[in-house]
This record gives C-alpha cells, structure tokens and sequence, in this order.
C-alpha cells in the first residue's frame, strides 16, 4: 500500500483529498507546515508527496529545492492554485514530477499519482530489462524506464531535469552540445542567453555520475566522454 505525504495548509482541501484518497486505498499524512513537512519527508516512509506551493511558513517551491537538496528523491506532484508558467517551469526545474493546478478534478489527481508510482523503481532496475532501455555501456548505464543512472555498482536517482540531460548526453556519447543545443532540447523554451542554468545542471550530473564523465569544450559547450575505446 502505498504512502502519500500531502503537504497542504488549507484544511477543506486536505479533508477533500484526504477521504478520497483513503477511499481509492491509500495512506496518508499530512503536514500544513513546510518544516513539518521536511522532516517526515526525510524519514523515507513515504512513496510520493502531494505539495501545495502557497505555504504559511515557507514557500513551497523552497522546500523542494530544499528536498532534492537533501538528497530525497519521492516523487512530488505539485497541486497548486499558482497557473503562471513561470511557477510551472519553476517547480520542473527544482525538481518537481508533476504539476496540477486548483481547481482541480479528483480522478485527475489519482491518475498522476498512480503514474508517478508507476514511474518509481521499488528496488532498482534489474537485469530482465529490455536492452532498448538502457543507454551507455560498461560501467556507466542509463536506465530509461527507471530513470536511474548506474555508476559501477551503485545506482543513483535523477531528478526530471538530471534524467533528460542525461538522456540527451548519452545519445549523443562523443558529440559536442552547445548550450543553446541543450537549452531547446531539454527545457524546450526561450531562456535568457545569460543564465548559467545549464552550467548549474551539468554540475548536478558531474557529483552524481563523475566529475570526469562530462567533459567542457571550451567556446563550444558540453560532451560525455566515450564509454568505451
């Protein structure tokens, strides 16, 4: 069964979600304060975590930041009243699965969550896997159905941006991306040519995969290293 942690300051709507998902055979907790909210988020009892962005004691978009910063890697549904899409892109990139605005309908919300679970490895990838799902070679892999990166014998968590980054490198092993290359095909939307949001995600991915594994071109932009002679 599993565990959500809802994250919700706003009594009506927690009672809301809270009946309909004990009914669809959840648990659930939950946490009106973004403090609160941390510190059961890092016990790791929970499976997925619901977060609603306007809270009373911290804005909910800095306590993701501070999640993902922590090292948890649950998947988190935003359900928010914010539909701007700046706050959208904002949440994606911090590390967010998922983004539902209120008013919003109740099959909606369980649907994502069941995709989100769906989507979460429960003991890491195996070796039954279809070959087609794993990208790289040796003794770094790209598991594309769990969104894991397998570094020797240890298997890493991703977030969304780290995964499509990543996804995006290992098929281009060898080749040169330019940080406008990257910036469409990852975020997808006009930056500002000034922002170092791509320098910042390369370095998420060096502390995870090696600090040797992505290699800078200078004047030119990013390459994996070939995985093999």
């Amino acid at each position: 069964m599993s565990h959500i942690l809802l994250v919700e300051d706003e009594e009506r709507v927690a009672s809301f979600v809270k009946k309909g998902l004990l009914s669809q055979g959840f648990e659930l907790a939950i946490a009106p304060l973004a403090k609160t909210a941390m510190e059961m988020a890092l016990t790791g009892d929970f499976d997925l975590m619901i977060l609603d962005l306007g809270l009373p004691d911290q804005d909910g978009l800095e306590l993701l930041d501070g999640l993902r910063g922590q090292g948890v890697s649950m998947p988190v549904i935003i359900l928010t009243a914010r539909d701007d899409i700046d706050d959208k892109v904002s949440g994606f990139e911090k590390g967010a699965n998922d983004y539902l605005t209120k008013p919003f309908r109740f099959e909606e919300l369980v649907v994502r969550i069941k995709a989100r679970l769906r989507d979460r490895p429960s003991d890491g990838p195996t070796a039954a896997y279809d070959e087609a799902q794993i990208l790289g070679q040796g003794e770094l892999l790209l598991d594309l159905r769990s969104r894991q990166a397998k570094v020797g014998v240890r298997w890493v968590e991703l977030a969304t941006r780290e995964f499509v980054l990543a996804e995006l490198f290992f098929r281009n092993e060898g080749k040169v991306l330019s940080r406008e290359q990257i910036l469409d095909r990852v975020w997808g939307y006009d930056y500002d040519p000034g922002s170092n949001i791509v320098d910042v995600y390369v370095g998420y991915l060096r502390k995870k995969l090696g600090s040797d594994r992505i290699e800078t071109i200078r004047g030119q932009g990013y390459r994996l290293r070939q995985l093999c002679s």
